[in-house]
């Protein structure tokens, strides 16, 4: 349930606050008040297309925050697993910040995604604007609302005829790869051979690059490090230096040595200078083994150089690493097995295609099997709802025609609506038929078949009485009523039928404030009310007829709502 609409700075709203209720919230005013600006700040709240044309001018930002309650356990789940986090006491509270160049978007005060205020939006609430119900013209809704019906019942067969239907174009592809003339395989097969013979006689192994690639650069630079290593070798510890760093700290050792036992203290002092002496002294030794291993044999480096420009050269043609070249000869391996006996591979393939696309076709028949009687079953509730909204004698059927030869990652079903609003008429398709009026009615309808099977509570209708008058009113407004008896109903309109079944009547009206245009949205009495539903019976002037006219409206409203 949307319990609140908190709007400031956007168009010709300053800041209003509007508290809804539960049952059926009207929303009347005079054309251009600003009604469009509601539906359109929840919009926009819910991540649709934000404008920086929608700030108030002079103002530096705009705010749009709703907040919700959830109503079932269903709601919490879905919310849970989006990693949605809700308030304590469940409610939910949606802001959107829009400011110049850009906008913020936070749930509960954790910033989200436009992506995810729309996946909110679809748990949360369900918005009929004013042009919806024209997408009843197109055949791909028809499937659309029949699949959102069929929901439950359909399960995971959506899912999985997307995947066996890609498994089984991916087998045309390589069965179509099998057609090529004898020339084009030979010559293929050919280069195959040479190519996986180039890589396989290399014998590479992972990770040797690295290690010749390391020895290489050592014997390469082989005489700056003799040339250090000797350096360092007779500074430190060399028996032909006499003036090594080892004779000196010797030396020094020896010194100290001679005098210790005349001051204690010299005793720490000397022992400092033996560690020196001992690490210059396993330091020559280490340095000395290193000097043993440095030679370089002038075989091992041409071995060493031809070795690294065959991997090198693999490396260049066939890919990056060592891993990229094997798995290029793996793959090249299967296809020269393939173009070697190609009639047994393409056998093959003809086989699992003909499997797989009998996967495919008993999933198609499973989903159209499910979409047949679901089908016939909502056919028959659209029926007796327009039935309620004054189509006297329509006949209504949702046609389900199958072809195998069509199939997409939905199925072979195609499906259309069909109606005759006239007796005698044949049944034909909606968009040869229907009426803006008709249209309206229509979508009012399967929006009432189709909430009692989701969890969304609350509904907004923008202008549902467009093209519809008198007695056909008062079947869209008593279907109204019916509905806002389990689901919280929002509705604009200019209609007093209407208006008459609210349970919270708004309204809606533009007027000056600080010399500038506002638009104001408050709450009625029942007094007021009632004004406003002479004012939509009789227009400027309010009698005391309309205002009878209106009490007498309000009644029988009341009335059909009990």
């Amino acid at each position: 349930m949307l319990y609140s609409l908190h709007v400031k700075n956007l168009a010709l709203i300053k800041e209003q606050e509007i508290e809804f209720s539960k049952g059926l919230n009207i929303l009347t005013g005079e054309t251009g008040a600003g009604k469009s600006v509601v539906i359109g700040s929840v919009n926009l709240a819910l991540g649709g297309k934000a404008d920086a044309g929608l700030i108030r001018t002079g103002e530096e930002y705009a705010l749009v925050e709703l907040v919700f309650g959830l109503e079932n356990d269903s709601q919490r789940k879905l919310l849970k697993e989006m990693d949605i986090p809700v308030e304590e006491d469940g409610t939910v509270v949606i802001q959107r910040k829009l400011m110049q160049g850009r906008s913020v978007s936070k749930v509960c005060g954790e910033s989200v995604s436009a992506r995810q205020l729309k996946d909110i939006s679809n748990i949360l609430i369900n918005i009929h604007g004013q042009n919806d119900h024209q997408e009843l013209l197109h055949k791909q809704k028809h499937l659309d609302i029949l699949d959102d019906y069929c929901v439950n019942e359909l399960g995971e067969l959506p899912a999985r005829i997307k995947e066996n239907l890609q498994k089984m174009k991916d087998l045309q592809s390589q069965l179509e790869e099998t057609n090529i003339d004898e020339t084009a395989r030979i010559r293929e097969q050919e280069l195959l051979e040479f190519e996986v013979n180039e890589i396989s006689e290399a014998s590479l192994v992972v990770g040797e690059d690295e290690k010749l690639e390391s020895a290489y650069h050592k014997m390469v630079n082989s005489r700056k490090i003799s040339e250090a290593v000797y350096t360092a070798y007779a500074m430190t510890g060399s028996a032909e230096s006499e003036e090594s760093a080892s004779d000196i700290v010797g030396r020094a050792v020896r010194e100290l040595s001679s005098v210790v036992n005349y001051d204690s203290e010299l005793e720490d002092l000397l022992a400092q200078l033996s560690d020196v002496e001992n690490l210059l002294t396993d330091f020559n030794h280490s340095l000395s083994s290193y000097i043993k291993d440095l030679e370089f044999d002038d075989e091992e480096f041409r071995e060493t150089e031809d070795r690294l420009n065959i991997i090198n050269h693999l490396k260049d043609k066939y890919g990056g690493s060592i891993e990229s070249v094997l798995k290029e000869l793996d793959e090249k391996q299967a296809r020269l097995d393939t173009l070697s006996d190609l009639d047994a591979h393409r056998n093959k393939l003809v086989k699992e295609l003909e499997e797989q696309k009998k996967t495919v076709l008993d999933l198609c028949k499973k989903i159209s099997a499910i979409r047949k009687k679901g089908a016939k079953e909502l056919g028959e509730k659209l029926k007796s709802a327009l039935i309620d909204l004054n189509f006297l004698d329509v006949k209504f059927e949702i046609a389900v025609n199958s072809d195998e030869e069509n199939i997409t990652s939905r199925g072979y079903d195609d499906v259309e609506f069909m109606i005759s609003t006239n007796p005698g008429e044949e049944l034909r398709p909606l968009e040869k038929i229907a009426s803006g009026g008709e249209l309206s009615r229509i979508m009012l309808a399967l929006k009432t078949v189709v909430a009692d099977k989701d969890d969304i509570s609350t509904l907004i209708f923008d202008e549902i009485d467009a093209g519809i008058s008198g007695k056909t009113a008062w079947k869209v407004s008593q279907k109204l009523g019916e509905l806002s008896k389990d689901h919280q109903i929002i509705c604009i309109t200019h209609l007093p039928q209407i208006a008459a079944m609210a349970d919270t009547h708004f309204m809606i009206e533009k007027g000056l404030s600080e010399g500038r245009t506002v638009t104001s949205i408050y709450s009625l009495s029942e007094e007021d009310s009632t004004r406003e539903l002479s004012r939509l019976l009789g227009g400027e002037e309010i009698t005391e007829a309309t205002i009878q006219n209106a009490l007498d409206m309000r009644k029988m409203a009341m009335e059909s709502k009990a």
